[in-house]
């Protein structure tokens, strides 16, 4: 049990890093912004209570706002996300079996699942960002195409991160 709380600090401390110094400063055409520090609160174990999840992903899209310089955008879409994740996180990776996945990843969970599960969430994640921040400018059309656009390239960097720091073996 300790060392699930320290691999998921030590996740939480690299995916914020790895967000705040270089992913910050990426946009792709002015439709593509990689959030990829929203996969922590996507890889909390399957069995965080409800008030926990709430709190620790409106927690870290706090802490992206003000490190970044937001107006809430994040806190907001991280507690979508999570209010989501509570709600059908089960009936996606576990397909409604009674099992706790101690770190939902591409290893533990079919990787078709997990895919989509990232998609899913990850969608409404970036619905939740430029409906509220691009709305007015763009209309829907421009926050469609930049929460589809976003959604794709944030999935594809989750998966590599996976690839890269997660051993099969520890997931």
């Amino acid at each position: 049990m300790n060392n699930t709380i320290w691999r998921t600090l030590g996740r939480f401390v690299l995916l914020m890093a790895l967000q705040l110094l270089v992913l910050n400063y990426v946009y792709l055409g002015g439709y593509v912004m990689p959030l990829l520090y929203v996969l922590f609160i996507l890889m909390l174990p399957t069995d965080t209570g409800r008030i926990p999840m709430l709190l620790i992903s409106f927690g870290t899209g706090l802490l992206v706002d003000i490190m970044s310089g937001a107006l809430g955008f994040n806190a907001l879409a991280c507690t979508v996300v999570a209010m989501m994740r509570i709600l059908f996180a089960d009936r996606i990776l576990t397909r409604g079996e009674p099992v706790v996945i101690q770190r939902p990843s591409i290893y533990s969970v079919t990787p078709q699942h997990f895919i989509f599960y990232l998609l899913l969430m990850l969608g409404a994640f970036f619905f939740v960002i430029y409906a509220t921040e691009l709305f007015g400018f763009r209309g829907l059309g421009g926050v469609l195409l930049a929460t589809i656009c976003s959604t794709l390239v944030t999935t594809i960097l989750a998966i590599i991160y996976q690839l890269i720091f997660l051993k099969k073996e520890e997931a």
